[in-house]
């Protein structure tokens, strides 16, 4: 288990920790038609959106679980939940390259 702390400069709350189940690092993930990769603007998801998505339609767990295994409420997965299933969409209707950022600051 990781312990990832986002940075936050300024005013505001402190983001709390967040336990995700791999280092969060930078991945591509591109599409390809007719052999060549498709050239066009990528989308932007955060390690925190990609763990939250995993944990509740691959792993099966519920919002509550998967909440508590993050380290973070449920409506905060709830939202990390419905940015990731829009930025998929989004990606595979109009075939744009998705990049998973390890902080949403760098998006």
């Amino acid at each position: 288990m990781f312990c990832w702390r986002h940075m936050r400069r300024g005013p505001g709350r402190p983001f709390k920790p967040r336990f995700l189940s791999f280092e969060p690092r930078r991945l591509e993930f591109l599409p390809i038609e007719d052999g060549r990769v498709v050239e066009a603007p990528p989308i932007y998801m955060s390690a925190d959106e990609l763990e939250a998505f995993k944990l509740v339609y691959l792993e099966g767990l519920t919002q509550e679980d998967a909440a508590a295994r993050m380290g973070i409420s449920r409506g905060t997965l709830w939202r990390c939940l419905e940015s990731a299933r829009r930025k998929l969409a989004e990606m595979l209707a109009q075939k744009r390259p998705l990049v998973v950022l390890p902080s949403p600051s760098q998006a």
